[in-house]
């Protein structure tokens, strides 16, 4: 792993909360045992949860290109007809391999911008999780693993498996369910769908997979083949039971030969990494709804210049909205598939003429990691709007 990545990570570890020093003992559980969901403790969002992560303030700012601002007010709705769960990313400081199971601000921050704004068209359900965390995962990239980090505790995952089944056993009720992850919660998501769904009748609950800043893979030549059996990449908004997986770089920095997105995890000329644009689920280019954080709140701490959304002017809300600025489409090449974002500058026009969302080192972007940290932020609009679509198709029983 280059040193400069290293680096980042750990600034991106210890800028985030407290922690240890990757050298400092930790003590390992011989075996951990199972988190019981039905403590309302376990979740961070769930119908009738007394503090939801998920009820926070999402109201946008929106800046047109001639500099004119408007508040976009947002309003979750409690009787969608569908639900959503959510795991979520790498976030978690604590100083072990595992992530305790307090809700510390990391897990708050992501609900933030990852999640709470699918309220508007599903139920919101969201269970904290004893992650691999930043802290091992710096620790073993810098060659000094923490003990019991290898080979990698299988605990993230039974605790999303036993979460997703008392959510079944006691909540789903009959209703479709759409999955969203990103990061390692996209890789844990992966691996609940192909045990405990794929092929299987539960399947048939299944809106869609929304799985991001990750390389589902795919069959080259084919929407399906690779991680999954029987459940393919979305083509279009009425389609359900099917996949949208997609890792974002600029459009002018595509991933170098280092890159760990767009390609499979492990080399095979038979495998490609799928990529579905939500801006243009059936190809091509297509304008991205973003929802960007305003005050450079990202999913972890990580460098970022000020932005000054509109020259002379401020913005009190926590995120924006810039309709017009950013363009996406799906990019093959021999080795990477990935989602290009374009910039849309007006270099006269009083709206910012760049974004952040790139992971900064000695003010250096580091590549390799593309706009992973503001994957969902990107096409969080579209992504809505797409969960809204699907919802209904599966209403109407589409296949």
């Amino acid at each position: 792993m280059h040193r400069s990545v290293m680096a980042v990570l750990s600034a991106v570890l210890f800028v985030s909360g407290p922690t240890a020093r990757a050298d400092t003992p930790v003590a390992v559980p011989a075996a951990y045992p199972p988190n019981d969901y039905a403590d309302p403790a376990t979740w961070l969002c769930r119908p009738g949860l007394k503090a939801s992560a998920c009820d926070t303030d999402l109201t946008t700012t929106v800046v047109k290109a001639d500099g004119t601002m408007t508040v976009e007010p947002f309003k979750a709705d409690p009787a969608a007809p569908i639900d959503c769960f959510y795991v979520y990313p790498t976030v978690s400081a604590d100083p072990g391999v595992l992530a305790t199971m307090a809700a510390d601000p990391a897990e708050i921050q992501v609900i933030k911008q990852q999640f709470a704004r699918f309220g508007a068209r599903c139920r919101l359900y969201a269970p904290l999780y004893r992650q691999f965390t930043l802290t091992g995962l710096v620790a073993a990239m810098t060659g000094h693993p923490l003990p019991g980090s290898s080979p990698r505790p299988t605990t993230p995952y039974t605790d999303v498996r036993d979460a997703w089944n008392y959510y079944l056993a006691h909540d789903n009720a009959g209703r479709g369910v759409v999955l969203i992850g990103h990061s390692q919660g996209s890789g844990l998501l992966t691996q609940l769908i192909k045990s405990e769904i794929d092929g299987k009748p539960v399947q048939a609950k299944l809106v869609s997979a929304i799985l991001m800043g990750t390389s589902l893979t795919v069959a080259k030549g084919s929407d399906i083949g690779g991680d999954f059996k029987t459940i393919p990449l979305c083509a279009n908004v009425s389609q359900v039971g099917c996949v949208i997986a997609f890792a974002s770089f600029r459009d002018n920095s595509p991933p170098p030969a280092n890159s760990r997105f767009g390609r499979p995890r492990e080399p095979n000329d038979k495998l490609a990494a799928g990529c579905i644009n939500p801006a243009a689920l059936a190809g091509g280019e297509g304008p991205l709804h973003s929802y960007l954080t305003a005050r450079n709140e990202m999913i972890t701490a990580s460098p970022q210049p000020a932005v000054e959304w509109v020259k002379g002017k401020s913005v009190t809300t926590s995120f924006v909205s810039v309709p017009g600025l950013l363009t996406a489409r799906c990019v093959s090449t021999p080795t990477f598939n990935y989602l290009a974002v374009h910039v849309n500058a007006d270099p006269a026009g009083p709206r910012t003429k760049d974004i952040n969302g790139d992971i900064l080192f000695g003010g250096h972007i580091l590549g390799d990691w593309g706009l992973h940290l503001i994957d969902a932020n990107l096409a969080m609009g579209n992504l809505v709007d797409i969960v809204a679509a699907q919802g209904k198709a599966y209403e109407r029983g589409a296949p």
